[in-house]
């Protein structure tokens, strides 16, 4: 497939997953604690990964992984951070929101927190977070890898994997399963259009899943 993201766009998280499940991938979605911290919270794209750990000093080059992995995205990609549910401080902020809109990058998903809900609104760039705080990072959490495979929630992640994420929460999509999900789930949705055409119609919820067997 050339380019997912045009269909990937249309589409919301509880079809991938509903897919995903009938795929035999059924542990592919974030936990509910990690959710739209910003009223931009439609996301799709491509993952670049990022692990980040607690320090208790700050480093002699801080931010220096972070920087290098925001300067290696490319357009298209989603910053997915495993920082390992860690609640002490932001790991994201507006100053970083803006360099990812300029590269194209299309918004940022991490187990830590965030801040500067107040620019990031004005950006609408979508952040993906477990909490939000002012505390500043430096000296309490650091980037430790970049591009490497990431485990966040029990859901393996790697370089190259997509995510949809919205308002009931995010769900990963590995990129061997990738084509197979998107064609999966336009059928669905086509499907579900129909279920629901039926529903307003009055037809009992039983007779219309006999009729299509979706529900």
């Amino acid at each position: 497939m050339s380019d997912p993201l045009p269909i990937l766009e249309k589409l919301y998280s509880a079809v991938i997953a509903d897919v995903l499940d009938t795929l035999d991938h059924r542990h592919q979605t974030l936990s509910p604690s990690l959710r739209a911290m910003t009223s931009a919270r439609h996301l799709c794209g491509r993952i670049f990964t990022a692990k980040a750990e607690a320090v208790d000093t700050i480093p002699a080059e801080p931010y220096k992984l972070e920087m290098a992995g925001i300067d290696a995205m490319q357009t298209g990609d989603v910053l997915v951070v495993d920082a390992g549910n860690h609640l002490d401080c932001a790991f994201w902020g507006e100053l970083l929101s803006t360099a990812c809109i300029a590269k194209g990058v299309r918004g940022a998903v991490m187990s830590t927190c965030t801040r500067d809900l107040w620019a990031l609104e004005k950006l609408k760039f979508p952040v993906f977070a477990i909490g939000t705080t002012p505390a500043d990072s430096k000296g309490r959490i650091d980037v430790t890898a970049i591009g490497q495979p990431i485990t966040i929630d029990g859901v393996k992640i790697k370089n190259g994997d997509y995510l949809l994420g919205d308002a009931d929460g995010v769900v990963i999509i590995p990129a061997e399963a990738l084509d197979e999900t998107l064609r999966l789930a336009q059928e669905k949705v086509t499907g579900e259009n129909a279920v629901r055409a039926d529903l307003a119609n009055g037809m009992p919820v039983t007779e219309a899943f006999t009729k299509h067997g979706i529900l």
